[in-house]
Order: structure tokens, then C-alpha cells, then sequence
């Protein structure tokens, strides 16, 4: 076991460029990787693995998955060479009982919620990493309970790594814009929520707020918060790293537990 609480990340991943470019976010994600204890391996939520029920990558080689268009050569040629560790796969499965966790051993890999973000925090790829799906079909408080039992893996060394973004609303976005109104309201609800003892937690309900609706008309992104949330003893400091919001509705908000 490890004498090191592994610290919990939810990380504003933001445009898949970002993998490949020099810039804030980049530089932030490289620093983070730098400065946090080493991890044994990493387990991740991403906004990109939205399905039918509850799956956890087990393949010892998982893929690199390109879910994205219209972007440079570059980025579809990226690869994220990091190993699976299908022996966390089972420890996860045990964890979550009753819950039903399928082991996927071929269909998923590392999609780009997960290394675009970790290229740049471990961009050697000599840390073990496997994923973790949200069900589509469960309400906010399944996704925080899933974070709850999960929490025991800090102890063990693992680095639980929630990607998405606090705002995310593509449709709304303006090149170059300043921040709308209600996304800066919103990022500043989550960041007044984030140490609240409050039973249910605050954040269960933020997407039936309006300003909450008008920054994630779909709830992927912001969901994968809640995995990391969960983990939070009630004791540990929690700070925000990154921060920023990009063209008026994308934040690039990051929350570090501990």
C-alpha cells in the first residue's frame, strides 16, 4: 500500500489541439504531471466513453482512439503508447459490487478525453492507465457513489482522473469571445460547491440550474466531476490549478483533491 494519498484530479481537457500544442493548458498539464506524487497507475473518467452501462478497459495494450474530425495530421497520427493494466480492471470490478462491470478487452482503448490530456502530463507513457465509463441511463448521485468507492484506490497508488469541462457548450462558442454571463456564473456555482458538506451535494442538481443548462446542454463533460468528487475525504484542501475559459462557453477549469 502506498504511504501516499494519491491526490484526485478533474481536468478541463477542452479542444483535442491541445494534446499536440505548446500553450496555458498544455504547459499546466505538464507541470501538474511534474509536481504530483509518481502514481503506481491511473484510472480515468472521460467525457468521450458516454454508454450503455458500466465497462472498464482490460486489455494489456489498450489502443489510441481518434474520436474526432477535421483536425491536422498530426493529431490523428499521435499515439499514446501507455500500457493497460487488466489486474486494476478486476480490483474495479470487485470494487463496484453489486454494480454489473463489463471488462472490455477490444472495443475501447485511450480515447482523447484521456491521452490528450496525458500526453502532456506523462508524455513518456511509462504509467500503466485504464478507463472507466459513465452509463448514460444513471442519475448524478450513481456517478458520485461510483466516486465513493472508488476513493480507496488513492491509498493503493492510483491516480483517479476525471476529463471533461465544467462549461461545455460548442454551439454557443464565439472565437475570441469573452465569457457569456451565465458560464461565468456557473464555473463560479461549481467552485462555491466544490468543499460543501451539504447532503445531497450541491452539485447533483447544477444541471437543472439555467445557468447550469446553458453551459452543458449535454451532461458528459460535467459528469465525470462528480467521479472525482466523490473521492474527496471531506478534510483534504482542494484547489484549481487551470484555469480559464476559451470562446465565450469552454472551461478549461481544473480541480485538484488533495
Amino acid at each position: 500500500m502506498s504511504l501516499l494519498r494519491m491526490p484526485a484530479l478533474f481536468i478541463g481537457h477542452g479542444s483535442p489541439m491541445n494534446a499536440i500544442e505548446d500553450n496555458y493548458y498544455s504547459r499546466a498539464w505538464f507541470e501538474l504531471g511534474s509536481k504530483l506524487p509518481r502514481p503506481r497507475a491511473i484510472l480515468v473518467i472521460s467525457a468521450h466513453w458516454y454508454t450503455n452501462g458500466t465497462t472498464v478497459t482490460a486489455m494489456a495494450q489498450p489502443r489510441t482512439i481518434h474520436d474526432f474530425g477535421n483536425f491536422p495530421r498530426e493529431l490523428h497520427e499521435k499515439q499514446y503508447p501507455a500500457k493497460g493494466f487488466p489486474e486494476l480492471a478486476v480490483l474495479v470490478q470487485d470494487i463496484l459490487e453489486p454494480i454489473e462491470v463489463e471488462t472490455d478487452f477490444e472495443h475501447w482503448g485511450l480515447d482523447h478525453g484521456s491521452w490528450g490530456i496525458l500526453a502532456k502530463m506523462y508524455p513518456d507513457a511509462d504509467i500503466p492507465v485504464i478507463q472507466l465509463n459513465m452509463d448514460r441511463n444513471q442519475p448524478a448521485s450513481f456517478h458520485y457513489e461510483i466516486g465513493k468507492k472508488l476513493a480507496l484506490l488513492r491509498d493503493e497508488g492510483v491516480l483517479i482522473l476525471g476529463s471533461g469541462n465544467v462549461v461545455h457548450n460548442l454551439p454557443a462558442e464565439k472565437l475570441g469571445a469573452e465569457p457569456f454571463p451565465w458560464a461565468l456564473s456557473f464555473e463560479q456555482f461549481v467552485r462555491e460547491s466544490l468543499t460543501s458538506l451539504e447532503e445531497p451535494h450541491p452539485l447533483f442538481n447544477a444541471l437543472d440550474r439555467e445557468d447550469g443548462q446553458l453551459s452543458n446542454p449535454t451532461p458528459e463533460h460535467f459528469l465525470p466531476l462528480l467521479y472525482v468528487m466523490g473521492t474527496w475525504n471531506k478534510k483534504e484542501p482542494i484547489s484549481t490549478p487551470v484555469e480559464g475559459i476559451e470562446d465565450g462557453s469552454l472551461s478549461m477549469l481544473s480541480i485538484q483533491l488533495g
